[in-house]
């Protein structure tokens, strides 16, 4: 009788230390997902601090190009980041005003997805400052997606092509708002865009400035630095340039973050990079054509008591005649990154 009471203790504990061994076999099962480094390109600023705490890494990208593909982001499964964010538009679109599910019509104009690595803030009024934080806005937009986390989430929760996916980005099959915001912004800030005729001039010395594109560098740093300043082409502030105003009543540019008149229709300096193919331009696509845009600051700009001081020194106005135009533009298409807007 002992003899069997012994036998069935040595069962047991043969059977418990099997499945511990079971469980740390599982356990050890490496989870290989490598970092991808983001170089800094010459003359840019540094980058978000946010990026620190959501580094890139080869399976955080794929998933979150994924992501920023999938439809059934929206309510009606018709709109995805991509729709508004086209990579051959340096990832915005050619719509004066974004447009979302049903065709319904946003406030303002798509700003392009490039170097966000490097952005202090984000968006025309710089409502948001992480960008793991603007996933979300266009989700639950009733012009934009008009969904929410918890809908996106039960659309993918079975997915098994997402499940294998959020295993080898994050180490387990969980599909969570955390981890789908993550995974888009990792995608999002290794979309950097230095690869243009400027850069090669620049720094690699590989090409040289026609004589239009060379007075319009000239004439860029003369006329447009102050502003577009950096290797972003922007200082990240905010300014009332005086375009043309928004009619929308929901509309009042940076005073709408904070409540302050001093802010009245100011807007984020955009950066210039790619700036031939994110036409049209303007916060609410005021503007068809860069000539269009030089043509209104040459004639005169709208009169604000916070107007840029840069025009009310020229009688709310920056002066060009035709060839300074001209060659302004011949510059600005240096700045386009052919290679950025062909990937797919």
């Amino acid at each position: 009788m002992r003899k069997i009471k012994w036998l069935v203790v040595l069962f047991f504990v043969l059977g418990f230390l099997s499945s511990c061994q079971d469980r740390e076999e599982i356990e050890e099962i490496p989870f290989d997902n490598p970092e991808l480094p983001l170089e800094i390109p010459m003359d840019f600023p540094a980058m978000n601090s946010s990026v620190q705490g959501n580094k890139p890494t080869k399976y955080g990208v794929e998933l979150g190009k994924m992501l920023f593909n999938e439809k059934r982001f929206s309510g009606n499964n018709t709109i995805s980041c991509a729709s508004c964010h086209r990579p051959e538009k340096a990832f915005a679109d050619e719509n004066p005003k974004s447009i979302g599910v049903y065709n319904r019509v946003g406030l303002r104009n798509t700003p392009p997805v490039q170097n966000m690595a490097f952005m202090r803030h984000y968006n025309w009024d710089g409502n948001i400052l992480q960008l793991e934080k603007q996933p979300l806005v266009p989700i639950i937009t009733h012009e934009e997606m008009n969904s929410s986390i918890m809908e996106v989430i039960g659309k993918l929760r079975d997915d098994p092509t997402y499940k294998e996916m959020f295993r080898k980005a994050f180490g387990d099959e969980q599909i969570t708002a955390d981890r789908i915001y993550k995974s888009i912004v990792q995608f999002e800030y290794t979309l950097i865009s230095a690869n243009s005729k400027y850069d090669r001039v620049m720094h690699a010395a590989k090409e040289r400035f026609t004589d239009s594109e060379e007075r319009g560098f000239r004439l860029f740093e003369a006329k447009c630095k102050s502003c577009h300043s950096t290797g972003l082409f922007t200082d990240q502030t905010f300014r009332n340039i005086g375009f043309p105003v928004n009619p929308d009543t929901e509309e009042a540019g940076r005073a709408r973050v904070t409540g302050d008149q001093k802010d009245w229709m100011s807007y984020r300096v955009p950066s210039l990079r790619n700036i031939e193919f994110t036409a049209p331009y303007g916060s609410f696509g005021q503007f068809k054509t860069l000539k269009d845009v030089l043509d209104y600051m040459d004639q005169g700009v709208l009169y604000a008591e916070n107007l840029d001081p840069i025009f009310k020194a020229n009688g709310n106005r920056l002066p060009m005649n035709e060839e300074e135009k001209a060659d302004i533009i011949a510059f600005l298409k240096t700045l386009s990154d052919h290679s950025f807007v062909a990937q797919k």
